[in-house]
């Protein structure tokens, strides 16, 4: 029988970077959803639900192999080449300032996140945006209120903090590693709950948001 390979990547990742990367497989699996192949999402294979699991640990040429292949009948698992990579849309722009900023627009129109600062540099403000990108998708979710901590392991380079306004609405903001704000949900929610639909709607949405520079 013939083989075709429809994706292929290589890339080095940091422990905690292949921690999230899996985490996000077995998430999907877990809950019955396409398995993302590809850190965007835009390649995904909706599997059966069982398979064959090879797991095989080798030494070759100067390198450990750790490899685990997963196996279904063809036509119990449905690959898609075309998934819909994100619902919204970075948009990176200059304020009344001359300041450059971005902010996060889903599709139906609301902005569900947006910078915490303006740049000089409109090259700064892109590094602002791939480093939510980068870090959404796998930060834990802490509630400060309570004094919560995040997890030593697994998580990205940044924590989405939850805690309560002067108004006594719950907000989110994305706290890097070294302490910078990096992204924030812009509104307030009268129950924690709407504020974690947010922030998991920029979880899922962010990684593989196009970046528009739209005209003001």
């Amino acid at each position: 029988m013939s083989e075709k390979t429809i994706h292929e990547s290589t890339q080095s990742r940091s422990r905690q970077g292949l921690a999230t990367y899996l985490r996000r497989i077995a998430r999907a699996l877990g809950r019955g959803e396409p398995v993302p192949v590809d850190d965007e999402g835009t390649v995904t294979v909706d599997a059966a639900g069982t398979g064959d699991v090879e797991v095989e640990l080798e030494r070759a040429d100067g390198t450990v192999h750790f490899e685990v292949e997963m196996e279904w009948p063809d036509e119990e698992a449905e690959v898609d080449v075309e998934a819909a990579a994100s619902k919204a849309t970075f948009e990176l722009y200059a304020d009344s300032a001359d300041e450059y900023r971005w902010r996060l627009r889903h599709d139906n129109g609301n902005i569900i996140a947006d910078g915490s600062e303006g740049y000089a540099d409109k090259r700064d403000a892109s590094s602002g945006i791939e480093s939510v990108q980068r870090n959404a998708p796998g930060a834990h979710v802490v509630d400060v209120s309570r004094d919560e901590e995040a997890p030593e392991e697994g998580g990205s380079d940044a924590t989405f903090e939850l805690f309560r306004d002067k108004a006594d609405e719950y907000r989110w903001r994305l706290r890097h590693d070294n302490g910078n704000v990096i992204a924030d949900g812009g509104q307030g929610y009268a129950s924690k709950q709407k504020a974690k639909q947010g922030l998991r709607s920029v979880k899922s949405n962010a990684p593989g948001a196009a970046v528009e520079e739209p005209e003001e």
